[in-house]
């Protein structure tokens, strides 16, 4: 007998004291854990259907999902095109190039013609910070932040909790070390409002020249986070280390005195990880830099979840999806 390819019938999402009544996702800074939770497990609701035969439903039938790129992205951008196709959603994807952005439309202009077309649900990436906040403001429809400059990055921190809670458990007490270009990375700051709100150890790892001395200030005190710029102190206990990729013209503006340097000091590497607890997880949240910030070895071997990351995401956006339609639908 043929096997039907037709979308299946969603699974019941698991039962929550949560109700989603977010319009947007902008952060995850000042996100509720039942929140988290509510993300969390309707996620694992949206994984099994990407495990059945079709891996699609019909559940967003109807709603329109555009994504809007004023910077490049290969994952986030791929991950939210196939999450929104696999429940069934009408995708439009849009970047900046090639665009009335190139002839002078204003961001809200931009927001507002898409909203006007048709829009319900917009994923957008942008180099200035909190420029998906001000859309929001200017929009009934509902803004997803797909990474605005140094500020946030909340799918790739979630997708990246949803990672290592599917590896440890309970993340209370369990030490997460984040090495390298802290300074310029959304996903760091994202991941660490979440994994505080876990009760991890969080600690920061890089270069001084590295380091956001500002935030790092600001949670002076705070018992469950340190910094450091010895990679080795920091390793030592670590339950899960996550390299941040280092971008070349962090050199050209001497941020750091060489690769080579940055490579001997601050390269997350076999001999490193000995250090760390037995059965310490690996993560990246891409590109990698093989070679410089992370090594072949390591970032392909067996403690690496790189590539579960990145499968997972799918995973996420699906949940994210599904409830800021839910919650427009209401």
């Amino acid at each position: 007998m043929a096997r039907s390819t037709a979308p299946q019938t969603a699974p019941a999402v698991p039962a929550t004291q949560a109700r989603w009544t977010r319009k947007d996702l902008l952060d995850t800074e000042g996100l509720r854990r039942e929140e988290v939770e509510l993300i969390l497990s309707t996620a694992d609701a949206m994984a099994e259907i990407r495990r059945r035969p079709v891996g699609k439903v019909a559940a967003l039938r109807g709603v329109t999902v555009a994504t809007l790129f004023y910077e490049q992205s290969t994952r986030t951008r791929a991950s939210f095109e196939v999450a929104a196709k696999a429940l069934g959603a009408d995708v439009v994807n849009l970047t900046a190039a090639g665009s009335s952005v190139e002839k002078g439309e204003s961001l809200i202009d931009t927001v507002r013609t898409l909203e006007s077309i048709g829009v319900d649900i917009l994923v957008m990436r942008h180099p200035s910070a909190g420029a998906p906040a001000v859309a929001a403001k200017h929009a009934s429809m509902s803004l997803i932040n797909g990474g605005d400059g140094m500020h946030a990055h909340p799918t790739q921190a979630l997708l990246d909790l949803y990672t290592m809670r599917k590896h440890l458990g309970s993340l209370a007490g369990r030490r997460v070390v984040i090495v390298g270009d802290i300074l310029h990375s959304r996903v760091a700051r994202s991941n660490l409002w979440l994994l505080l709100g876990e009760g991890a150890h969080v600690v920061f790892c890089g270069p001084a020249t590295l380091l956001p001395r500002h935030l790092i200030r600001s949670l002076e005190g705070t018992p469950n986070f340190h910094w450091s710029t010895d990679l080795e102190a920091a390793i030592s206990g670590a339950d899960v280390v996550m390299a941040l990729r280092l971008q070349k013209e962090r050199q050209e503006h001497g941020l750091i005195p060489s690769v080579r340097d940055y490579v001997r000091r601050y390269q997350v590497n076999a001999e490193r990880l000995a250090k760390a607890n037995p059965g310490v997880l690996v993560m990246h949240p891409g590109p990698m830099n093989e070679g410089i910030e992370i090594s072949p070895e390591v970032a392909h071997g067996l403690q690496s979840l790189v590539e579960e990351q990145v499968a997972n995401g799918v995973a996420v956006r699906m949940a994210v999806l599904y409830l800021l339609a839910g919650a427009r639908a209401r």
